[in-house]
């Protein structure tokens, strides 16, 4: 690695940095600023303003934003996301289950979306201008202008009401067998993975169509070299890090559709948490909820970009 891409990744890196610092005071101010109490929310409409003050107090939403910001983030940084307004038990153990349910979900969603857009994208582009590249473009943007909680309905209304093949609801507490793991994750996974794939496959034909278009694919095809070689040795290892970009930024959006999707199906993911903790107006879950998310996001694209920088070195480079 030279100086000049370590210089490169080092002011991502530091971006990425004040982008999260940014973050942090954003995400605080704003589920600040949401309307609502949750000291009347507790208490119910029929509770005195004598009662609504004094739980106000013992919450400490009496205290200065900018008091409470400080004592926010400083427990940010000590790993300490607080305590709920509602149960009173510790954010990070109500956060940590709902977390890995929701990474299983997004896992499952990668390893079915991910092959399935690369494959659809790739063929499109070896077999472009042909009968099946314009099914498949066609298919793919009716897909992705399809929105997910219209999919999710649909899906629900077909599969649970209609057929009886699926059932409504995701509850991962009664998987036991295979058959009860796929019918469990069937409607979920497909719901996210439609937008994933129709977003990918698109954007992956885009990028093989202009590497196969290239002067030095041309040359190999003059010189008789076969199309599996052509693919295998001269276009995948060219087209690694923009794929890894299209990767991350599809993946990017996983983060927004798994909210609606774990709202319809009620799967008990940390998208479903942040929106009952919005209901209930625990402002401190809200808070490390929107603030996984957007780490998250922030994560992705850091990725994607360090990646492009190492591509752009070693075209530079060769």
């Amino acid at each position: 690695m030279t100086a000049k891409l370590g210089i490169a990744i080092a002011r991502r890196l530091g971006a990425s940095c004040v982008s999260l610092v940014f973050v942090v005071v954003a995400v605080f101010f704003i589920t600040s600023a949401l309307p609502g109490d949750v000291a009347q929310s507790l208490l119910g409409q029929a509770a005195t303003p004598d009662a609504v003050a004094a739980l106000r107090h013992s919450l400490r939403l009496d205290e200065p934003v900018l008091l409470r910001f400080a004592s926010w983030a400083g427990g940010l940084l000590r790993g300490d996301f607080g305590m709920s307004l509602v149960s009173h038990q510790s954010v990070m153990s109500m956060v940590h289950e709902r977390l890995l349910h929701s990474l299983l979900l997004a896992g499952i969603t990668t390893l079915f979306a991910v092959p399935t857009a690369l494959l659809l994208g790739t063929l499109s582009a070896i077999f472009r201008n042909t009968v099946f590249d314009r099914c498949v473009s066609v298919l793919t943007l009716c897909v992705v202008s399809v929105p997910e909680f219209l999919v999710a309905t649909l899906a629900v209304l077909v599969f649970a009401v209609q057929l009886h093949l699926l059932p409504a609801l995701a509850s991962i507490s009664d998987i036991h067998s295979i058959g009860s793991f796929l019918a469990a994750f069937s409607m979920p996974v497909a719901t996210l993975g439609c937008v994933i794939v129709g977003q990918m496959a698109r954007m992956t034909r885009a990028v093989m169509v202009n590497v196969l278009s290239s002067s030095w694919v041309e040359m190999a095809i003059l010189k008789g070299v076969s199309p599996t070689a052509i693919i295998l040795r001269h276009v995948l290892p060219n087209v690694v890090a923009p794929l890894f970009n299209v990767m991350a930024l599809s993946l990017s959006y996983l983060l927004g559709g798994v909210v609606i999707v774990e709202s319809v199906f009620h799967y008990p993911g940390i998208a479903s948490l942040m929106v009952d903790s919005v209901t209930s107006r625990d402002i401190p879950l809200v808070q490390s909820c929107a603030l996984i998310f957007c780490a998250a996001y922030l994560l992705l694209t850091t990725l994607a970009d360090i990646v492009a920088l190492f591509s752009a070195q070693e075209r530079n480079g060769a």
